[in-house]
Parts: C-alpha cells; sequence; structure tokens
C-alpha cells in the first residue's frame, strides 16, 4: 500500500488485515518494551477486532509507522475519540516495536500523524494520555511539541489497576510555532 505521508526514514499508512501475521510478530517481540506501558495484539483473532476496529469505526484512525528502508512496521500511531464540530479533537496513542526503539522512527512518524491529523482530517487538537512513569512517551511527546497540561489520578485501566496519567495536548497554531521554531 503506497503511504499516506513520508518522511526521511518512514511513512505512514493505514493499517489494514492483512497486516495481522507481522503486526502480531513484532507485538510479540517487544513484549518486554511494551509491558507495563501498552497491550498491543498479540493473536491473530485479537489483531483482527483491533484492525477491524480502526478500519471501520470514524472516530477512529490507525496509522502503521513503516521505515522505508523494506517496509517493516516500526510501530503505530492511533487517533481515538476523534470528535468533530466545535470540538475537533482526537486522542493518540502510540507504540513503537522493539527493533525499532531508540532509532528516532517514532518522533518522525508521529511528526507525520500530527501532520495528517492536523491537515487532512482538520482536527485543531490532539491529546496524549501517558503514565508519569513512561519516560519513553513523555520524551517522545516532548520532541513533537505537545505541552502537558494536566495531571488526571486513576484516569485509565491499564495493567489491570486504574493508573495515574498525565495529559499533553498540540492545537493547530502550536504546531506551527513549533515547526516554525525548529532548524
Amino acid at each position: 500500500m503506497r503511504p499516506l505521508a513520508e518522511g526521511p526514514r518512514v511513512g505512514i499508512r493505514p493499517f489494514t488485515l492483512d497486516d495481522g501475521p507481522e503486526f502480531v510478530a513484532r507485538a510479540r517481540e517487544s513484549r518486554d518494551l511494551h509491558h507495563p506501558w501498552l497491550f498491543p495484539p498479540t493473536t491473530p483473532a485479537a489483531y483482527a477486532t483491533y484492525a477491524g476496529r480502526l478500519i471501520e469505526d470514524p472516530t477512529k484512525a490507525g496509522f502503521l509507522v513503516c521505515e522505508r528502508d523494506g517496509g517493516a512496521i516500526a510501530g503505530f500511531v492511533n487517533i481515538n475519540n476523534i470528535v468533530e464540530g466545535a470540538f475537533q479533537c482526537g486522542a493518540l496513542g502510540y507504540g513503537a516495536f522493539a527493533h525499532a526503539a531508540g532509532r528516532g522512527l517514532m518522533g518522525e512518524g508521529l511528526g507525520l500523524v500530527v501532520a495528517h491529523a492536523f491537515t487532512a482530517l482538520g482536527l485543531h487538537r490532539l491529546e496524549i494520555n501517558v503514565q508519569p512513569g513512561n519516560a519513553a512517551s513523555i520524551a517522545l511527546a516532548r520532541r513533537c511539541g505537545f505541552r502537558l497540561e494536566g495531571f488526571s489520578p486513576d484516569f485509565l485501566f491499564v495493567d489491570g489497576a486504574w493508573r495515574d496519567h498525565e495529559r499533553w495536548a498540540l492545537t493547530t497554531r502550536m504546531w506551527s510555532d513549533h515547526l516554525a521554531d525548529r532548524p
């Protein structure tokens, strides 16, 4: 499938059901990296349900971050809870796979998804909710220009318990300013 957008090292494209075998294999390889923050599907049936929601539900948009050299799936970025009308907002969730972690691929991929959300999707605001101990995810949000807006105790049920989360956000104006400030 042709990418929706490309950077120097990655492109983004929508999920397909055909991506299941590679996605599941990468998720299984990445269990240690993801735990206790994230639990992507690790079986074909779970992937089909997960991807099916991203493909069919108009309040969701899912993107695979794929390496330009070889096309391997490096990670994923999903926009959930898309609200139109006066709000024009979505909530981001993302994860890198172990083979791609620490290589800057997700920063590039998240930047492409943000640009797509603010241009093609017409959103005004994106939010990220991150557990305070997830330093890698917080660093990624910062690098992409998101600002810390607050703290939500017992916000999401993750890994068997209600977990506190920091709320990070980015608006179209902040994004434009962030791009202008970059070398």
